[in-house]
């Protein structure tokens, strides 16, 4: 380890040298060489983060320059081992955003892996959930949706900070739900579909999803993917019903109301209930569902649906979530 401290004291050491005099093109030297190391040694990036690196790489992301695709993913790879070296540096989420606003998408998706790699921390996720222009970044860069890799950072991210319930009403608030259903709706990758989906049943645990989902035709697409061959995978297919389990959950009886009204919607949530082929969780989201649209439907006494919905619990194990995130080289 004394080494791995020497070499990584040495290299920051440069990259202060080459900052100190404004000489662009050692700093953007040296910072590509942290981004190498960073990469294929695991065990110098806290101690990266101890020499000082990270405030020097974050500086990097908001005056876009040559060396901004390299500063970010070095954050990335730092970020795995350090998240809360990272968290207490000053003016790094504001970096990470200024990042995931560049014209420059490949800084981009590196800092929407970096804002995921924060959120795996779950104290992480109200502080990042604070920052709505971090968020509203997020939110753009899907719509922007550049390439793939970018747009299933963004998903990821989007995932983590909607797993903390307060944030879930943020995005809401601004245009999530209209960005997941746009993509969802002209994005045929399953890699794509199956993220997508799940950030839209978590965004769905909260009351104001509701009308959103509603002005996006959002319920009659769910349960499109509920049906038989509506979905290219499994897996989007039971994202579909665990959204329209949370909705209902968040939103109550007017949001049974709502589901019901779509046609065939019963008759859907049935067939993946008594699907042999269905995962264990793809069923129980769907027998769950099922009562909730049952109890509703008949219109029995008042209090029946009210104590089904207060049973059930909003997040849940059985949501997937979007694959961890990686070094990015």
């Amino acid at each position: 380890m004394e080494v791995k401290l020497h070499t990584a004291r040495t290299l920051v050491g440069r990259l202060r040298g080459a900052a100190a005099v404004h000489d662009g093109a050692a700093t953007a030297v040296a910072i590509a060489e942290v981004r190498h190391i960073s990469k294929n040694d695991p065990d110098i990036r806290a101690a990266l983060a101890d020499a000082g690196a990270v405030p020097f790489l974050a500086a990097q992301l908001t005056a876009p320059s040559a060396a901004s695709e390299d500063a970010a993913a070095a954050l990335l790879n730092i970020s795995i081992s350090a998240r809360e070296q990272l968290m207490s540096t000053p003016g790094l989420l504001d970096a990470l955003m200024a990042a995931l606003r560049a014209e420059e998408y490949c800084a981009a998706h590196h800092a929407a892996a970096t804002v995921y790699s924060l959120l795996c921390v779950e104290a992480n996720r109200p502080v990042i959930g604070a920052r709505r222009p971090l968020l509203a970044a997020l939110v753009s860069l899907l719509r922007a949706a550049p390439n793939t890799r970018a747009t299933k950072d963004a998903l990821k991210a989007l995932f983590a900070v909607a797993l903390y319930p307060p944030n879930r009403a943020t995005l809401v608030g601004l245009g999530a739900v209209q960005a997941l259903f746009a993509l969802i709706m002209t994005d045929g990758r399953t890699g794509i579909m199956e993220d997508a989906t799940a950030v839209v049943a978590q965004v769905a645990g909260c009351a104001e999803s509701l009308d959103a989902f509603m002005r996006m035709s959002g319920l009659r697409i769910l349960v499109d993917l509920v049906e038989q061959g509506g979905a290219s995978t499994p897996r989007t297919r039971e994202n579909a019903a665990a959204a329209l389990l949370n909705l209902v959950v968040a939103g109550g009886e007017r949001a049974v109301a709502e589901v019901i009204a779509v046609g065939g919607a019963e008759e859907a949530v049935r067939e993946l209930a008594e699907d042999v082929m269905a995962s264990a969780r793809g069923k129980a989201k769907a027998e769950s569902l099922l009562r909730a649209l049952e109890c509703g439907g008949v219109r029995r006494r008042e209090h029946r649906l009210a104590d089904f919905l207060n049973g059930l619990v909003q997040s849940d194990p059985y949501i997937s979530s979007p694959a961890s995130a990686s070094t990015h080289g």
